[in-house]
């Protein structure tokens, strides 16, 4: 995510440092290398002119003349804009004082309209509401079965009436059965074309005049760039979306779309989708984007990462286990399914202060290894769990048979596990010592 773009501004910015006082001519340099990332980032033309305008005002100003160090201070300015740019603050869903709350998903065909109403579904679930699913797209085949394997993946219910009815009559029971049922937020899956024509606008408009929604969401593929900005910009002059949910973010080292739509079309990003799983969806925070892109972390999003993984009993279990010394292979095993829920690690990289997407490159978590530990754990009785001390020579052939593995596999995990098993070790012999308790709590560890 914005890796290109990220590289590009950090060697525009190299031309501001080890310089004690800037000039004109300086700021000038330096911000053609800003626009040129931009432009080689897919941004808008316009969008760009007037983001170095608004910067180099800012630049040869005294703020930045004065300062004991210019270039910090120009990438803080750069800092500043980028997050106005894309909005200045998070700007959250609308939920209606009287439920339902009716979220109405538009846009193209393959921009990932479908899978994003689940993911929104999902999110809201987790927070305590009540969603239904409602399949108004009756004309691309197989799109009601794509919204009820959906909604079968999430455990979210999905209402459909066939590909016989009018969208609207079905969006209006949709909501009619919501208010029955007491569901609170209801998703309307729309219909999309390869291209913006007369008739789907007309649908769509006709959708929205019949249920009034809280939010019209404009799903946009960011892999597209500059088109993406287009499009959004087409629909919001028909519909007057609300907000935008700018998919495969992931997979977009440049950044153009996010950088731009909000400034094309006035209306903001509400969410970003980062993945393929159903939960690899975060609301879209655009100080926190100017951050990751500026190289300078994103460390909130990465705690709310790690939180979302983060069961306090359990926590509470382990520093007793670890406190007590007695910390085993099934302990171990858990670990691993709370690695393989935090995904991928490149992505995590970029939310690192100091880090930059992309240095932590393929280093994703290897699920393939993972299920191949898991198996060896599994395949140990119960006690040689609890007490490795006892897997012998016979035993680890035996594990690795009915593992399907090898014996070196077996004595790598079981060496992991031992470094592992030290070093907590040592941290508990620490806490035993005025000392080391004091050092341990500098660094935060509980003992």
């Amino acid at each position: 995510m914005f890796e290109s773009l990220g590289e590009k501004l950090s060697n525009a910015f190299k031309k501001f440092k080890n310089k004690g006082k800037l000039t004109e001519a300086d700021v000038k340099a330096g911000m053609r290398e800003v626009k040129l990332a931009l432009l080689e980032a897919d941004v808008n033309f316009k969008v760009v002119k007037a983001f170095i305008n608004t910067v180099s005002e800012r630049a040869v100003g005294a703020e930045v003349m004065e300062a004991l160090n210019p270039g910090q201070q120009i990438v803080k300015i750069v800092n500043e804009e980028l997050t106005a740019l894309m909005g200045g603050s998070q700007s959250k869903l609308t939920i209606a004082p009287k439920p339902p709350t009716v979220i109405m998903m538009v846009g193209l065909q393959g921009a990932g309209k479908t899978t994003h109403a689940g993911k929104l579904a999902l999110m809201y679930k987790k927070q305590g509401k009540r969603p239904l699913l409602v399949a108004c797209d009756v004309y691309r085949p197989a799109a009601i079965k794509q919204l009820e394997v959906v909604g079968a993946q999430i455990d979210v219910p999905v209402f459909q009436m066939g590909d016989k009815e009018s969208p609207v009559k079905i969006a209006k029971e949709g909501i009619k059965l919501a208010m029955q049922k007491g569901y609170d937020m209801v998703f309307v899956d729309t219909a999309g074309r390869l291209q913006i024509d007369e008739v789907l606008m007309e649908e769509l408009q006709n959708i929205k005049e019949a249920v009034q929604p809280a939010e019209i969401l404009l799903t946009v593929d960011a892999m597209i760039g500059q088109e993406s900005v287009n499009v959004a910009d087409t629909f919001n002059k028909m519909l007057d979306i609300t907000g935008v949910i700018l998919t495969k973010l992931d997979g977009d080292t440049r950044g153009g779309a996010a950088l731009s739509i909000r400034y094309v079309t006035g209306k903001p990003i509400k969410f970003i989708g980062i993945g393929e799983k159903m939960d690899a969806i975060e609301p879209f925070y655009p100080d926190r984007m100017a951050s990751r892109i500026l190289g300078m972390g994103d460390v909130l999003t990465l705690i709310e990462k790690a939180q979302q993984q983060f069961d306090e009993k359990k926590a509470a279990e382990m520093e007793q286990k670890l406190r007590q010394q007695t910390f085993t292979l099934d302990d171990y095993l858990e670990q691993f399914d709370q690695l393989k829920n935090m995904g991928d690690l490149n992505q995590l990289a970029g939310m690192i202060p100091g880090m930059k997407p992309g240095q932590l490159k393929d280093a994703k978590v290897d699920e393939k290894l993972l299920a191949r530990q898991e198996a060896i754990i599994l395949s140990m009785t119960k006690k040689e769990r609890s007490k490795p001390e006892l897997l012998n020579a016979s035993r680890k052939i035996r594990i690795a048979k009915g593992s399907g593995t090898t014996v070196e596999e077996v004595n790598r995990l079981l060496k992991q596990f031992e470094q592992i098993r030290k070093l907590m070790k040592q941290f508990s012999d620490m806490g035993k010592t005025k000392k080391g308790r004091k050092a341990l709590g500098k660094m935060n560890i509980p003992f």
